[in-house]
């Protein structure tokens, strides 16, 4: 991606004070984001903001503008997210044009105001108790709308899709290729039925407790909504909790008193959640594998794609699949 990887301190200060019409120190902090460039700024009057760049062809603008709409929604109930900024314009989802050698690119992006605190930690029963109400409080105003432009996080719509794009790209060793398709449809078609009739609302997406702030006494933040989706409430729940179902019936039953202050609990989808394991794993190998010949791809993954590497990883989604199959 010639012109993501070409964006500059430069052009990200250039492309912030235009669009949004305010003098910033020459200061820019890149941020560990792999997915987008996101970059700490700070403003001549001492305000200090988060810009979001965000991966070329992996969301359209009106995706990005649903994830944007999502997030105000929420801070009008009263939900602790931190919202875009308006530009100039009075848009939140902004663009810049980057010259390189290779023609003019254009790049999607967005400021937030910066907010800090640290990683939330449970700690004790109630700092599951709160997660669970915060979550209970964020899938009820998910449940108003549908999102029509995000992924639908379902084996059909979802882990499907991204198997056969993994073969189509031709990128497993052949003598491989058979144990990955056996693998993968064997977990599908156990899967499948589990999800008929299961309520699909607008999640968070990758709700691990790194994407989840303690700020003191103004209590916890939610954080990056990249991974918004179509999905069952379950989807959230499942990645806050520090091991699998049969490991966490303390943590689950705690989660479940503050959500149910809220919304009723989704204990019937408990049955999802080695499943929803299982299809996070496909996900990252689609995404490693749509990704692979970025700039920074093997930096990041130098053992990505190799022999070795995909014989782990086929062990580790059958030792996932034997856990529901």
């Amino acid at each position: 991606m010639p012109g993501f990887d070409a964006l500059s301190p430069e052009a990200v200060l250039t492309a912030v004070e235009t669009a949004f019409q305010c003098a910033l120190q020459p200061l820019v902090t890149p941020f560990s984001s792999y997915v987008n460039r996101v970059y700490g700024l700070e403003a001549e009057d001492g305000t200090s903001y988060v810009a979001k760049f965000y991966r070329p062809e992996r969301w359209s603008d009106v995706a990005i503008e649903e994830e944007h709409q999502f997030l105000q929604e929420l801070h009008e109930n009263d939900i602790p997210v931190v919202c875009p900024l308006a530009d100039s314009d009075g848009e939140s989802l902004a663009e810049v044009d980057i010259e390189t050698s290779t023609g003019l690119h254009s790049h999607l992006f967005s400021l937030f105001p910066k907010r800090g605190g640290r990683l939330f930690d449970s700690e004790d029963d109630d700092s599951w108790r709160r997660i669970g109400a915060l979550c209970g409080r964020l899938h009820s105003i998910g449940s108003k709308k549908k999102s029509s432009q995000r992924i639908v996080w379902t084996p059909e719509l979802a882990t499907s899709s991204h198997v056969k794009a993994i073969l189509q790209e031709e990128i497993l060793p052949r003598d491989l290729q058979n144990q990955f398709e056996d693998v993968t449809q064997e977990a599908l078609e156990t899967i499948k039925p589990l999800f008929q009739g299961v309520p699909l609302l607008r999640v968070h997406g990758d709700l691990h407790r790194g994407n989840i702030l303690d700020r003191g006494e103004e209590g916890l933040l939610l954080i990056d909504f990249d991974d918004m989706a179509q999905g069952p409430a379950m989807q959230d729940l499942w990645l806050l909790l520090p091991g699998r179902r049969d490991e966490t019936q303390r943590e689950t039953a705690l989660i479940a008193e503050g959500y149910e202050d809220f919304r009723p609990f989704p204990w019937e989808e408990l049955s999802l959640m080695e499943p929803l394991r299982f299809m996070r794993m496909v996900h990252f190998i689609a995404w490693c594998a749509r990704q692979r010949k970025d700039q920074d791809f093997s930096r990041h993954f130098p053992d990505w794609g190799s022999r070795g590497w995909w014989i782990r990883e086929i062990e580790d989604l059958s030792d996932q699949k034997a856990l529901f199959v």
